[in-house]
């Protein structure tokens, strides 16, 4: 599908900014050459919001009929049942999705053509208080403690209040070894920091802490893909980050549709992301020393 294939390109999905739909598909075409690593042969939840920030939105796991004809799908059996995802890397697929009224890019931590073998580890960084300067100074803390086990790792803003964190690795452990690993670490991690970081998934036992929340990391679970926009005021989008760049005094929203072109003509702070694969057994080795 194309940028004038879109139908109502003129509907306004950001009231108060006066973004449209073609708005939103423009962003993903000039945004699609640094998007395309992290959605091709990658599995997609769709979030449909067909009116933008004035309707409601679902998510859809089969892939629709109104796809464009060759939409690379996968079919996954789950305990009840066999879904038909929509697979990315196209930039029509992309554009199809637009067209469906989805805003936001989710993606599995897995490829279709390995799915039950994540090739990243994330952790999602949910401050409490609501402000980002809580998710950068628990994302400081992570990145010390996972380079002290010798893992890189890559900051993201979440494009909304939170910081994700990401550490590319080698093919080969389930998502049941990297769920575990992600929750030993936030564990021991927030034992050593209980002022500020906490594993407790019920709201009301977090107390206004970071949550280091692990469960992304779950078979069929999604994060949202770097330059993925969100259904947010001012559309921020999702920004891959430097680590020098992660301060409390960063915000976020700077980060949006609005400024695109500008952040695009910087380097690209993920640029070798996928070359930095790790060997996943050895930081399961290593975390127990922290």
């Amino acid at each position: 599908m194309t940028l004038e294939q879109l139908t109502h390109p003129d509907k306004v999905f950001w009231p108060g900014e006066g973004y449209t739909k073609l708005d939103l598909a423009r962003f993903y075409a000039a945004v699609f050459p640094r998007l395309q690593p992290y959605v091709a042969d990658r599995l997609l939840t769709m979030e449909r919001c067909p009116d933008g920030m004035r309707g409601q939105c679902f998510y859809q796991k089969e892939a629709p009929k109104g796809m464009p004809a060759g939409t690379p799908t996968k079919s996954i059996r789950h305990q009840n049942r066999i879904v038909h995802y929509v697979v990315g890397g196209l930039l029509e697929t992309e554009i199809a999705l637009v067209n469906l009224g989805c805003i936001p890019v989710h993606v599995w931590g897995s490829c279709a053509s390995h799915p039950h073998q994540p090739d990243w580890v994330v952790f999602d960084i949910d401050p409490g208080s609501g402000e980002f300067a809580d998710a950068a100074k628990a994302g400081l803390l992570l990145k010390d403690a996972l380079e002290a086990l010798g893992v890189v790792s890559f900051p993201k803003t979440s494009g909304s209040r939170g910081l994700h964190v990401f550490l590319p690795i080698q093919v080969g452990p389930d998502f049941g070894a990297v769920l575990s690993f992600a929750e030993e670490f936030g564990k021991r991690l927030a034992a050593a920091h209980p002022d500020l970081l906490t594993v407790e998934q019920r709201l009301q036992a977090r107390g206004g802490r970071v949550y280091l929340d692990p469960l992304r990391n779950a078979f069929g679970a999604t994060v949202v893909a770097p330059y993925s926009l969100r259904r947010r005021d001012k559309a921020p989008f999702s920004m891959p980050l430097r680590w020098p760049d992660v301060k409390p005094s960063l915000d976020p929203s700077r980060f949006n549709l609005g400024n695109l072109e500008k952040l695009l003509a910087g380097s690209d702070p993920w640029q070798d992301f996928f070359k930095r694969r790790q060997v996943f057994g050895e930081a399961v080795k290593a975390v127990h020393r922290i």
